[in-house]
């Protein structure tokens, strides 16, 4: 065994405490927000909204200056009563006061209805709060607006303020495969869900504004299966993977009542496509800030149709479409960051 002089213990142990302050220095800039982001998502419908959102708002590395509740398709006749951009922002208030974070930013509702026309558009308290971050000049942090659902509200603001196109970047889940890069799901003949929540909104963005679009596609955000198995470790863990648990039994029980005719087996995983938001923003790497675990595909923006369908445009502005989500990161990440929440809730109870 090898001994240490005096000289050499001194300075080995001022490197060692050097190296832990160097180490602590770096992890506190690691933490701090490296970016904006405006959430927008049908709180009130399909819950992997919710997984997201608890995901962003335990995500040190952003901060969230609003969050907008959007409107959601109808499952059943209880659903044509209720002003469902008001109960998607309700939810999400109610996510985030569990969490402790009921202040983190402003919860707004959009607009109730998809765009009827272009001209259609009105102004509403979500309008006028996107607008006037987008405009902001007292801050270097970009600025991505990520949205889960319809691109209603940010095709409304464009509308009302196009200069806001060259403040923000828009990352979407949603819309049809690009017929290059994956084919449809086995036997699916449908529009993709997101892009039929209001076809008017993201021709809008895709065809009229120069908004840079980070898109999701359908065959993307199938990738992120969560197992039933994980689903019921999570609910053991606290308040929070009780109630995200909660939120997805809801969504079978309502299909279920609501669509008596519609046999809902979705087997051992569950679809939390919203999460890559997450990923594709929060997750990006330390160097260099990119998407670099996931994988996409550098292209013009093309003419997205009335059935969602895509015709090349080779003069539109580059876009990435992406192809492959890294998985691993974003559910790793997210459980850690969940079981850290609830035992912090535990504790406080």
């Amino acid at each position: 065994m090898a001994w240490l002089n005096r000289r050499e213990f001194g300075a080995g142990s001022l490197a060692l405490a050097l190296g832990s302050q160097a180490l602590a220095a770096a992890d506190g800039q690691a933490r701090a927000a490296r970016m904006r982001i405006i959430v927008d998502n049908d709180f009130g419908g399909d819950p992997d909204s919710l997984f997201q959102l608890a995901h962003f708002g335990l995500s040190p590395s952003v901060s969230i200056p609003l969050v907008v509740g959007s409107h959601y398709r109808d499952f059943g006749e209880a659903d044509k009563i209720l002003d469902k951009a008001v109960v998607s922002a309700g939810k999400a208030k109610e996510l985030l006061g569990l969490i402790g974070r009921a202040e983190i930013a402003p919860i707004v509702a959009g607009l109730q209805q998809p765009l009827a026309s272009r001209g259609s558009a009105r102004s509403t308290a979500a309008t006028a709060a996107i607008i006037r971050e987008a405009m902001r000049t007292d801050t270097g942090l970009p600025l991505f607006y990520s949205a889960g659902g319809s691109l209603t509200d940010i095709a409304t603001a464009w509308l009302a303020a196009p200069q806001i196109a060259s403040r923000l970047r828009l990352v979407w889940i949603g819309g049809n495969e690009h017929p290059d890069l994956a084919p449809p799901p086995p036997g699916s003949i449908e529009t993709e869900y997101n892009f039929t929540l209001d076809p008017l909104a993201a021709r809008t963005i895709f065809n009229e504004s120069d908004i840079e679009i980070w898109q999701v596609p359908r065959n993307a955000f199938r990738q992120m299966l969560f197992s039933h198995a994980e689903l019921e470790e999570l609910s053991r863990s606290g308040p929070l993977g009780k109630f995200l648990s909660q939120q997805i039994a809801a969504t079978h029980t309502r299909l279920s009542a609501n669509l008596p005719k519609f046999i809902f087996n979705d087997g051992e995983s569950f679809m939390l496509g919203d999460t890559a938001l997450v990923t594709l923003t929060a997750l990006q790497s330390a160097f260099q800030m990119d998407t670099s675990s996931s994988a996409y595909s550098l292209r013009p923006t093309p003419i997205v149709n009335e059935d969602g369908s895509y015709t090349a445009n080779p003069h539109g502005r580059l876009m990435r479409v992406y192809k492959q989500i890294d998985t691993r990161l974003t559910f790793a990440d997210m459980l850690a960051k969940f079981r850290a929440a609830d035992r912090a809730l535990r504790a406080g109870n």
